[in-house]
C-alpha cells in the first residue's frame, strides 16, 4: 500500500458528514451571535461614557459652554441666543463667576441663587419637573411593550395552519354552482 493510501482516512458515512458540517454552522452561528453581542456591548460601553466638551473635562468653564445651559429671566429663552439688557447682565455675571474660578456646577449654584431655578434650562429632577424625564420613558416603556405584543401576535397568527373548507359547509346551491364551473374547465 502506498504512503498517500495509508495516510488517507476512510470515507465517514453520509451521516456524520452532515453532523459536522451542521456542529460547523452551529460554531459559525455561535461564534456571529458571540460578536454580534461583544459589539453590542462595545457600543453600550461608549454611549455610556461621560461626554461633554473638552473645556468641561480639563475643569475650565467658558461662557458659551453655560450659555447653552442657562434661560434668560426675562425673555424665557436659551441665553446663547438672547438679545436684552437682561441677558447681557446675566452674561457679564456668568463670566465673572468663570474669571473667579469657579467649576459649572458653582456657576449654577450662584445663577440659582441669583435668578432663581428658572434660569436653569433643564427642568428639577425632582416634585413635579420629574415628569419631564419620567413621561417620555414611560411611553417609550409602553410602546416597546405594544410592539412586544403586536409581533407575538403576529408570530402566532403565522403558525397557525389554515382552516381546511369542507363541501358541507357549502350550501347546495353554491356546491352545485362550483360543480358546473369545474365541469366547465375540464
Amino acid at each position: 500500500m502506498s504512503s498517500a493510501a495509508a495516510t488517507r482516512r476512510p470515507a465517514a458515512p453520509r451521516s456524520i458528514a452532515r453532523s459536522s458540517r451542521r456542529s460547523r454552522t452551529r460554531a459559525r452561528a455561535g461564534k456571529r451571535r458571540l460578536a454580534f453581542l461583544a459589539s453590542a456591548l462595545s457600543a453600550l460601553a461608549l454611549c455610556s461614557l461621560p461626554c461633554g466638551s473638552a473645556a468641561a473635562r480639563s475643569g475650565r468653564v467658558s461662557l458659551p459652554v453655560i450659555e447653552r445651559q442657562v434661560m434668560c429671566v426675562t425673555c424665557k429663552i436659551p441665553l446663547n441666543v438672547a438679545q436684552s439688557p437682561q441677558a447681557d447682565r446675566e452674561r457679564a455675571f456668568i463670566q465673572s463667576l468663570i474669571d473667579r474660578g469657579l467649576s459649572e456646577g458653582q456657576i449654577k449654584r450662584a445663577l440659582v441663587a441669583q435668578y432663581g431655578s428658572t434660569v436653569l434650562a433643564l427642568p428639577s429632577a425632582h416634585g413635579f419637573d420629574l415628569a419631564a424625564y419620567l413621561v417620555p420613558l414611560a411611553v417609550l416603556v409602553a410602546l416597546l411593550a405594544v410592539a412586544v405584543l403586536l409581533l407575538v401576535r403576529w408570530r402566532r397568527r403565522g403558525s397557525e395552519p389554515a382552516p381546511v373548507s369542507s363541501e358541507e359547509e357549502l350550501s347546495k346551491a353554491d356546491a352545485a354552482r362550483l360543480q358546473a364551473d369545474l365541469a366547465r374547465f375540464d
